[in-house]
């Protein structure tokens, strides 16, 4: 199974359609529908679940069967909502929050 990782150190997933540019890239160029995602190239308002980008690209990766796992580290956030948007993806079977690249990988890779 292939798995595309995106990495670096810039932002380059700041909205929904920064988000979706490249996994449509890799699922028509790759043939693959499932992204391990850096933390650190998101926006973080992704992160502010108020400003409603996490649902968006969600909703966006889930209409075109897109599988994602973002590993990074999540502890420094406050946000009772988060938290809980995190909990319930991480127990789903499409979108996933993981502390290392290895177990992003790991969770797309067992992922039905």
């Amino acid at each position: 199974m292939t798995i595309a990782v995106i990495s670096g150190d810039e932002k380059v997933l700041v909205d929904v359609q920064s988000a979706l540019d490249p996994a449509m890239t890799v699922k028509y160029e790759a043939g693959t529908a499932r992204l391990a995602i850096d933390k650190r190239v998101i926006a973080e308002d992704f992160f502010i679940l108020s400003t409603g980008m996490a649902g968006e690209v969600l909703q966006k990766f889930i209409n075109y069967h897109i599988k994602a796992a973002i590993w990074g580290d999540y502890s420094h956030y406050t946000s009772k909502p988060l938290k809980d948007f995190i909990y319930e993806s991480n127990h789903g079977k499409d979108f996933f929050f993981t502390a290392t690249q290895e177990e992003a990988v790991k969770r797309l890779a067992e992922a039905l």
